[in-house]
């Protein structure tokens, strides 16, 4: 049975041009830097980003863990948002990894009052630790920062003598609802994070960012992590092809997000956060008891969805298209009108 699948855009498959480019794919040692597929897609994304160079890691966690672990000593304090990945998702790896102090700052939606932000950050003292480095999403969540704001957090960092590393999981996404490069919003952060199995549909991996000598020190920190992998050209090739491509479709995704909208306002109680809207993702809620039961009941009429946890979160992308939306909100509203 084919499933419905919206609840997120993890769950997007290979295309057959990346499965044929796998099959087809030479390797070589990655260890041993011999993956010369492996080699090119790292300097190919670090060059569409802007930086340096780049390295290749199994998934978002392991990117924004190695980050920590790499501009961090023992004891010194990350700045990130309340509800940042790091934080919420990421089965508080940064204390066990890096052993980081996270300070963790409340925002309107990833959007931080700057005057606090410069106020918390903190020089090392007999009784205090000291910030080294600040964490920001883009896309947060289903909110895309502009451009300004990043500079202007950039730019706090900068006096303070901090680094900035970016959580940039769905950073094409960010680029396709700003209308820029990527590389633009990448101008304000010294490290980046960019996961090729969201939205752009790659089997595994996400490549973190920097200049050349924090990425040599953080190959170094990956194999502490366990993360040394052999011939992994194959994922490569998949990857290369998901950066080239599939990132170009994803206002597709943004366009059927829009579509799923306006289909749930037609459904009395739904409430739908126009804060996050900004991407492939819909937050909605209703006013139903019914709610608490949504997903078992889709899931027998062959449609995923995430539980019900104070809000709904539906996601578009590449294996959903708008005729198989419509019958999932057709359901939803069935569900709630009858």
């Amino acid at each position: 049975m084919k499933y419905i699948d919206l609840r997120s855009d993890t769950v997007t498959t290979p295309t057959r041009e990346m499965r044929e480019a796998m099959f087809k794919a030479p390797v070589g040692d990655d260890v041993f830097s011999d993956d010369l597929l492996m080699n090119e897609l790292e300097d190919y994304i670090a060059k569409t980003l802007g930086k340096e160079a780049g390295v290749f890691v199994p998934s978002g966690t392991f990117s924004n863990q190695l980050s920590l672990f790499t501009h961090c000593q023992q004891g010194d304090e990350v700045i990130v948002d309340q509800d940042a990945h790091i934080v919420q998702h990421e089965s508080g790896a940064s204390p066990i990894i890096s052993s980081v102090q996270l300070f963790t700052l409340e925002s309107n939606y990833g959007i931080w009052d700057l005057s606090k932000l410069e106020k918390i950050i903190k020089k090392r003292t007999i009784s205090t630790t000291q910030t080294k480095l600040i964490c920001i999403e883009n896309a947060y969540s289903g909110k895309v920062l502009p451009v300004g704001y990043m500079a202007k957090v950039y730019k706090i960092a900068k006096k303070h003598k901090l680094a900035v590393h970016l959580d940039g999981a769905r950073i094409f996404n960010a680029a396709t609802a700003l209308n820029v490069k990527a590389k633009e919003i990448c101008k304000y952060a010294d490290t980046v994070s960019v996961c090729l199995s969201k939205a752009l549909g790659a089997p595994v991996g996400t490549v973190l960012v920097g200049d050349k000598e924090f990425i040599d020190r953080a190959r170094i920190k990956r194999k502490i992590m366990g993360g040394g992998m052999r011939q992994i050209g194959i994922l490569a090739a998949a990857a290369k092809i998901a950066v080239e491509k599939m990132s170009k479709r994803l206002y597709i995704d943004h366009e059927n997000a829009k579509y799923m909208e306006g289909l749930l306002r037609q459904i009395p109680g739904i409430n739908i956060d126009e804060s996050q809207r900004d991407i492939n993702m819909v937050f909605f809620d209703i006013n139903s008891d019914k709610k608490y039961q949504l997903d078992k009941y889709l899931l027998k009429k062959g449609v995923k969805i995430l539980p019900y946890e104070g809000v709904f979160r539906f996601v578009t992308h590449y294996d959903v298209n708008k005729e198989e939306i419509k019958i999932a909100i057709d359901l939803i509203k069935d569900y709630f009108l009858n």
